[in-house]
């Protein structure tokens, strides 16, 4: 795209407008509506489903289906929505309207794939409601690009999976000059003992390494008498959850609580959806880097589908979530052109696929 060009200017316009409009995890319903509206005015069919999803669907019947899934809501803070030269600044503007905006964009043009996209809520906090509904009410896409800052350049593989651990203990009233050790003494040893777990699990020594489990204190409060601790915790692949909770339960006298188990995800380089788009990247004049992500996303729920698989959008991942939040218009542009040429090189890789024989749809390829 250049400078002058309307879908340009349309791509922006679209991201002022959703990051004016808050959108914390519980409260997206505005933010889905809006999509509906703005995707219905770009020839997409538009709904919002039971739980808040925003779909819009374009593209010729009958050719294979492309699930674009990005997330309305984001974390709490205000980040005024803003555009200072030529960066856009706004809570989301990374994590993760930028990259909704995009493909939105690049969507209702597709020529090659049915494109399917979705605003998914609850991706920001624990139970991934919006993408776990798609579980359960939608047939299995023939591949899906996960919409997550990766940098205009970049194509993410994988994500690290998480549990969330909550411990809590109640011990009677001593004197501080007793041995015995204190409530919230109890629940700083309960972390000591998370990390020393995770660290032996661990398949490498780099603390951020993709192979290694790592536990982050989210908060611990307490007394002599009462404490509470609560962890987030990473976990490569092959994370051994039921091992970690039945050794928390063994060592530990307070009261556990794991809010959910989410396994890692891991695709391959080969798989089509990286390949169509690297191969766009490439268009673009840039050069693609594959990356894998210390956090969660959408994409370690919806591998469940088991389809071809990558997540891609525009954006600095290091400014998720933080005050100064912003996005470069020439990144969104670019990200934009790079979806057209992914989607229309993958729409051939899929047909390409079911024609050697893998199933019709192409399902289980990558």
């Amino acid at each position: 795209m250049t400078p002058s060009d309307p879908a340009e200017e349309e791509t922006v316009q679209l991201l002022r407008a959703m990051l004016s409009i808050p959108s914390v995890s519980g409260s997206e319903a505005r933010l889905a509506a809006f999509l509906a509206e703005r995707m219905t005015a770009l020839g997409m069919t538009a709904w919002v489903d039971a739980v808040g999803n925003a779909h819009g669907v374009a593209g010729p019947a009958g050719a294979p289906t492309v699930l674009l899934l990005g997330h309305l809501d984001t974390v709490p803070g205000t980040v005024p929505a803003l555009r200072i030269g030529s960066l856009l600044y706004g809570r989301g503007a990374v994590d993760a309207k930028g990259p909704l905006a995009a493909m939105i964009v690049a969507a209702a043009r597709a020529g090659a794939v049915r494109a399917h996209v979705v605003g998914a809520v609850g991706e920001e906090v624990p139970g991934s409601r919006g993408a776990r509904h798609l579980l359960d009410t939608l047939p299995a896409p023939d591949a899906v690009i996960i919409g997550e800052p990766s940098g205009w350049d970049g194509v993410c593989l994988g994500y690290k999976g998480r549990v969330g651990v909550e411990y809590r203990v109640d011990k009677p009233l001593l004197h501080t000059s007793s041995p015995e050790p204190t409530a919230v003494e109890d629940a700083v040893a309960f972390c000591d003992l998370v990390r020393e777990h995770l660290r032996r699990q661990s398949n490498g020594t780099d603390p951020v390494s993709f192979g290694t489990a790592a536990a982050t204190l989210v908060d611990v409060r307490g007394d002599l008498g009462h404490a509470e601790a609560l962890l987030t915790c990473r976990v490569p692949p092959g994370f051994d959850f039921d091992l970690f909770e039945r050794h928390l339960g063994l060592h530990s006298a307070g009261v556990t609580v794991f809010d959910e188990r989410v396994p890692a995800v891991r695709r391959p380089p080969g798989d089509p959806v990286a390949r169509a788009l690297r191969a766009a990247v490439r268009a673009q004049g840039g050069t693609p880097v594959l990356k894998l992500k210390a956090g969660t996303s959408d994409m370690n729920v919806v591998d469940e589908w088991n389809v071809p698989m990558a997540a891609y959008g525009p954006g600095d991942a290091h400014l998720d979530h933080t005050s100064d939040e912003h996005i470069a218009v020439a990144d969104l542009t670019r990200a934009v052109a790079v979806l057209d040429t992914a989607l229309a090189r993958l729409g051939g890789l899929l047909r390409a696929t079911a024609t050697v024989g893998t199933g019709t749809s192409g399902r289980g390829a990558g």
